[in-house]
């Protein structure tokens, strides 16, 4: 790090600690003045899923955006081919958003600590590639910020235990983005599983998506940076790597220096919905085990597993089995009682009675996405808990970290690898070549 770059950081951090106690102030005022009062908040990464959001609380009139923030000033090359993102069009976006004060006054930056610095922003939604989530939630915490941050929660298991305390220590609201948590049909079901409708609780089968991007190969050829793209900012503690526009914006997910690939992506909503069922909200297995791994030849852009199969065993006896397939299915809950079973494309039981009670879907009904943000708006205000409090994010982050950990290993391993989990110290027990698997190789400055 250079003697300029550390003055920069020592500057923001001090203006970050000063700012913490008057918008604590500021903020138990808000508390007093009812909730009815309009919060300020920024978007921090708009993306493919900053955008979605972004959208969602707009349509929802949830607040005013006074800033949002991209390292990518603009362009397509998102999930789809027409999608275009990043922070003008969100700037553009929040201007076009009518009959809300200054939405023609949206800053938009490429630094989010100028988002942190700012005392009229009361909070923070993070959607930025997960390498950034740890960092960015840590120093909003310490900025007075509530904060609603993307699933996963954390990029490493390590990172996970920083954030809960980074959290509590400055009494912020943290709403974790398992928006599940707020779909009154997974709630119906997971509710249901733990109040015994199917009879004590023995397996539950979750589902992780195919890969649904296809990148470069073996002998990729890099690219030259874009003009508009703060690539550096993007790669932030990551390893440097030579540019290539496959490794950035959506694709980033499949590459475990930034991810953990569909193990982080769908399994941080289907995992998390298995620990619901089981009343571990917070809780972890004692035993892990890759079934299956599959991946693509070396030297491929993408590193993360293409297909995977493992299986975790918990104190209660109950196994949990994750695999890829089509997420028709994202958990289906097998007791001695017979079985449920929900997912995009809907929610079934081994007897009909099993679903009596079962919220209609119904036209008009808020997205899941918009409930979840309006959760969060809420506690912001009543500083009550959100449905995903930073706890329970990091539990699924961190279930899901552990299996990528052997799912890594498996190609040297094989099948047959069964490796003890300890919950309480969210750590491998006697495996060093597991325990390895859980340290992410990250860089200076950031490191």
């Amino acid at each position: 790090m250079g003697r300029a770059e550390m003055k920069t950081r020592r500057g923001f951090l001090g203006g970050a600690i000063a700012l913490s106690l008057p918008t604590v102030a500021m903020r138990s005022a808000r508390a007093a003045a009812g909730a009815n009062e309009r919060l300020t908040v920024g978007f921090i990464g708009t993306g493919n899923q900053g955008m979605l959001l972004l959208r969602r609380f707009l349509e929802a009139d949830l607040g005013d955006v006074a800033a949002v923030c991209d390292v990518n000033r603009g362009s397509d090359g998102y999930k789809e081919p027409d999608d275009v993102r990043g922070r003008e069009p969100a700037r553009e976006l929040v201007a076009k958003d009518s009959g809300r004060a200054g939405a023609d006054e949206c800053a938009a930056y490429d630094d989010f600590r100028r988002v942190l610095d700012r005392r009229d922003i009361d909070a923070v939604v993070i959607a930025v590639p997960d390498h950034w989530h740890s960092r960015m939630t840590i120093l909003a915490a310490e900025a007075g910020k509530d904060i609603y941050c993307e699933k996963p929660l954390s990029f490493a298991v390590a990172e996970g235990r920083r954030m809960i305390e980074a959290v509590r220590r400055g009494g912020r609201i943290l709403q974790t983005g398992s928006h599940e948590r707020s779909n009154p049909v997974s709630r119906f079901v997971c509710e249901a599983v733990r109040a015994g409708r199917i009879g004590t609780l023995r397996r539950v089968v979750t589902t992780v998506g195919y890969n649904n991007k296809v990148g470069p190969g073996p002998g990729w050829e890099p690219m030259p940076v874009p003009a508009t793209f703060g690539y550096r900012s993007w790669l932030g503690p990551a390893p440097e790597r030579p540019y290539h526009r496959d490794r950035c914006l959506y694709r980033f997910r499949f590459n475990y220096e930034y991810s953990g690939g569909q193990i982080t992506n769908f399994g941080a909503h289907s995992n998390d919905m298995a620990h619901w069922g089981m009343g571990l909200d917070t809780g972890g297995p004692v035993e892990i085990e890759c079934l299956d791994a599959k991946f693509l030849a070396p030297g491929s852009l993408f590193t993360t597993a293409t297909e995977t199969r493992f299986r975790c065993r918990y104190a209660s006896g109950v196994e949990l089995v994750c695999e890829s397939g089509t997420p028709a299915v994202q958990a289906r809950f097998e007791g001695s009682g017979g079985w449920m079973q929900t997912g995009y494309q809907g929610t079934t039981a081994s007897d009909p009675a099993l679903l009596e009670g079962l919220p209609s879907p119904g036209k008009g009904r808020q997205s899941p996405h918009s409930l979840h943000l309006a959760n969060f708006v809420e506690c912001v205000k009543t500083r009550a808990e959100p449905r995903a409090p930073v706890e329970i994010g990091n539990a699924s982050a961190v279930l899901c970290h552990a299996a990528n950990a052997l799912i890594r290993l498996f190609p040297r391993t094989g099948p047959g690898l069964v490796v003890e989990w300890d919950p309480a110290r969210e750590a491998f027990v006697g495996n060093d070549d597991a325990k390895s698997m859980l340290v992410p190789e990250q860089r200076d400055p950031w490191a």
